[in-house]
């Protein structure tokens, strides 16, 4: 019966739920190659809330975590690049911080090799500001519609319910986009020895406004203070063995005992018009922008010094997206983000429920008057007001009409396109500079030694020659030395788990 449903779908491609031909699985609808995703992108929209409900009730990526409260303080004047009122100088903000793993489930050991989660909840006097990063700058893919793919091959095969390397290279090497991440998850931030000795990341690229009206792009760099600090293989699993729960405990232990960790916040600028000819796509989220050209200019400092009082409250029920945004600070054209702040609130309107705002933890530390209604679990409500807008009751309600002041120009027939090719958007050369420039002898040593033992954790042809030329692609001498490792067959074995080392 399988056999006999599954064969005539893989030789007429992809549908949707409805059964009509998909348009496409590669590319979100967008206004031209550059352009911002269309709200009538009906198959992503659907994919994307689909995959929202697809595992309940933990969260789907970034399910094993945990964090803490503390304080972000700004000590630097930026009011020329932004008017957001926790980043004007002097000015202090309660926070929230969770660090997670991305493909492990809840039970899964901290110190598996995985990206790790740095999300930031800011509750500013503008209303909550979400920063959901990674403790990688970039990430695997650039357009949202592979983002569900993508985790899927991180996750388990559905036959047997188990992690499979053969099905996570056969997507990386599939999406050669990925190949900046993949090294840096195969490299030393793939085991960082705890949150505290770890980076952070927003990773996308975001708008900032001024009082002006001037607008500029932005990155956000979190350096740890506590300095950078790395598990091996061995420690790693020995510690996954030891310590499920290793990095939790570490971080709750710490603030437990005053050792409070901080991290200072840098960003880096870009004019608002050098983006459309600026040699690297800067909303391409597989890319880095080089500091030579866009130097770090210091913010302030994030200092993490309250556990929570109730893990599941507190933490578990924390929701953060990308969308939650305060005057000061915009979206952009970045593929992803405009993904993301769809499906992050959708997702938890599925795990959490329809008024998962009106938890304390995801209270706003303002004034509320929203229009959203009723649902499941509405505590707070607007009493006998007007429940619509416009009305003539005495409720106020938003009318901003025109241009909007975190607004960006877009043109072009709507396409399924990755961005727009410039000088130097190839896929390789990046993680090239990484393995060559910033990696040493010894750490280019280990990758090989990482990624050859992942290979030979069962990966098979056609995928395992593919690795190869991947790896070439990034660097010819490292991919050769990868593959005489395996095709020899003495590599070091890998940890276990995701990134199953």
């Amino acid at each position: 019966m399988s056999d006999h449903i599954t064969e005539p779908i893989r030789a007429a491609g992809s549908t949707t739920g409805a059964g009509a031909p998909a348009p496409s699985d590669r590319n979100s609808l967008t206004i031209g190659a550059d352009g911002p995703i269309v709200l009538h992108d009906v198959h992503f929209l659907e994919q994307m809330a689909h995959f929202n409900r697809e595992k309940v009730p933990e969260r789907q990526p970034h399910a094993k975590g945990a964090g803490a409260f503390g304080e972000f303080k700004a000590t630097e004047d930026v009011s020329r690049y932004t008017s957001a009122a926790l980043f004007q100088k002097s000015a202090s903000t309660e926070m929230l911080a969770r660090f997670s793993t991305v493909a492990g489930e809840m039970g899964s050991p901290d110190t598996w090799r995985d990206v790790r989660g740095f999300s930031l909840k800011f509750y500013t006097s503008e209303g909550n500001y979400d920063l959901v990063g990674n403790n990688t700058p970039i990430f695997f893919v650039r357009d949202p519609m592979k983002f569900p793919h993508f985790i899927r091959s991180q996750k388990r095969l559905p036959d047997s319910g188990l992690r499979d390397n053969h099905m996570q290279w056969d997507f990386w090497t599939n999406n050669p986009e990925s190949a900046h991440q993949v090294t840096y998850l195969m490299g030393e931030r793939g085991l960082p020895r705890t949150w505290r000795h770890m980076n952070g990341y927003g990773s996308h690229t975001y708008m900032w406004i001024n009082a002006a009206g001037d607008k500029f792009w932005v990155k956000y760099h979190f350096h740890t203070n506590q300095g950078m600090q790395f598990f091996n293989n061995e420690e790693a699993a020995a510690m996954a063995g030891a310590d499920a729960d290793f990095h939790r405990r570490d971080l709750f232990d710490a603030i437990h005992r005053g050792d409070h960790p901080s991290w200072t916040l840098s960003v880096q600028i870009m004019p608002y018009a050098d983006a459309k000819t600026y040699r690297i796509n800067p909303f391409d989220l597989t890319k880095t922008w080089p500091h030579a050209d866009y130097p770090l200019i210091k913010v302030g400092t994030m200092q993490l010094n309250r556990n929570p009082e109730n893990f599941f409250a507190q933490i578990e029920q924390a929701a953060f997206s990308p969308g939650n945004t305060v005057p000061g600070i915009g979206l952009s054209p970045d593929k992803m983000l405009l993904g993301r702040a769809f499906a992050y609130n959708d997702a938890q309107r599925n795990r959490i429920g329809t008024n998962f705002h009106q938890l304390p933890v995801n209270q706003p530390k303002v004034p509320v008057n929203t229009y959203m209604f009723d649902g499941q679990m509405a505590y707070h409500h607007s009493g006998n007001a007007p429940v619509y807008a416009s009305n003539s009751g005495d409720r106020k309600w938003a009318d901003g009409t025109g241009p909007m002041p975190d607004s960006w120009e877009a043109d072009g027939e709507m396409a399924r396109s990755a961005y727009t090719l410039r000088a130097e958007d190839d896929d390789f050369s990046q993680p090239g500079i990484l393995v060559r420039k910033v990696f040493n002898d010894d750490q280019r040593a280990k990758l090989v030694e990482q990624v050859a033992g992942s290979l030979l954790g069962g990966v098979r042809e056609p995928v395992l020659s593919r690795a190869f030329a991947y790896w070439k692609s990034v660097d010819a001498e490292v991919g050769q030395r990868i593959e005489r490792r395996v095709r020899e067959g003495h590599a070091a074995k890998p940890a276990e788990g995701m990134g199953e080392g």
